[in-house]
């Protein structure tokens, strides 16, 4: 029994490798892949083994299924890495066209959390901006942002600008270092129709404070579609933490009503992303 498993898990990686080659060498973006059918018969193995396959490749991000119309090659995943540049920036740097749709803008209320995180009361009045935000017209993240209102008084005047952060350095408030916390989490399902996700339902969470030297500067939270985005986090040796954290981890005002406090998985200071 031993050997048959051996054996069946020999087809299903070589399937899955037979795939990945594919996609590597031959087929582009958005191609369909080889059917269930043609690949049991080209390989003399059950649907159930080439289904295995499939989804290896799925859930690694190297396919997608849509349903009713088949599976297909998924657009490569980015890189999620921690930098003070902003998200057009960041994807023209992939090559990509970035986009935005703003969904909401304004000055209100500090909530209890942004307060909190800002070092500002909660009757403060802040810019609040919530954009959609695509690479080559494809959805990748849903951003939400606050800044206290008398640092920029006229931050919004002309409407949201392209960015947040160039208009911030116009202004002489350059973001000079952040702080993020990661978690990972299933989407709400406004998360969900925004970023047109269907088969997986995973979104990266950050929550940020960004800073001009020492003084808060912007408090924001994003969902990054999960199975668009990898995190890379660069490495070096231990030393001292830069500030005392005061604000460390997600609280329940920053997830969507209708879903639970995800755990943290990456808590730190970092040098930020993308704004």
């Amino acid at each position: 029994m031993s050997r048959s498993g051996t054996g069946s898990e020999h087809k299903h990686l070589t399937v899955r490798a037979y795939l990945a080659d594919l996609v590597a060498s031959e087929l582009s973006v958005g191609d369909t892949v080889p059917s269930e059918r043609s690949l049991t018969e080209k390989f003399g193995v059950s649907r159930m083994t080439v289904r295995q396959a499939v989804d290896a490749l799925v859930h690694e991000g190297v396919l997608e299924r849509a349903q009713g119309r088949g599976t297909f090659v998924a657009p490569p995943r980015a890189d999620f890495e921690m930098r003070l540049t902003t998200f057009g920036e960041e994807t023209r740097r992939r090559g990509m066209e970035p986009g935005t749709v703003v969904l909401d803008s304004g000055v209100a209320p500090a909530p209890s959390s942004v307060a909190d995180a800002l070092g500002r009361g909660t009757a403060d009045p802040m810019h609040h901006v919530v954009r959609l935000r695509s690479a080559d017209g494809s959805p990748m993240s849903v951003e939400e942002a606050w800044i206290p209102v008398d640092l920029a008084p006229d931050l919004l005047a002309d409407g949201v600008p392209p960015s947040l952060y160039g208009a911030l350095r116009a202004r002489g408030l350059a973001p000079t270092w952040g702080e993020d916390t990661i978690t990972a989490s299933d989407a709400s399902a406004q998360e969900q129709e925004l970023l047109g996700l269907r088969g997986s339902r995973a979104v990266l969470r950050t929550v940020r404070r960004t800073f001009a030297g020492d003084a808060p500067l912007m408090y924001s939270r994003s969902s990054y579609r999960g199975d668009r985005y990898s995190v890379v986090v660069p490495l070096r040796e231990a030393r001292p933490t830069l500030v005392p954290r005061t604000h460390a981890a997600l609280t329940e005002d920053d997830v969507p009503d209708d879903e639970p406090t995800p755990a943290p998985t990456t808590v730190g200071a970092s040098e930020g992303n993308y704004r």
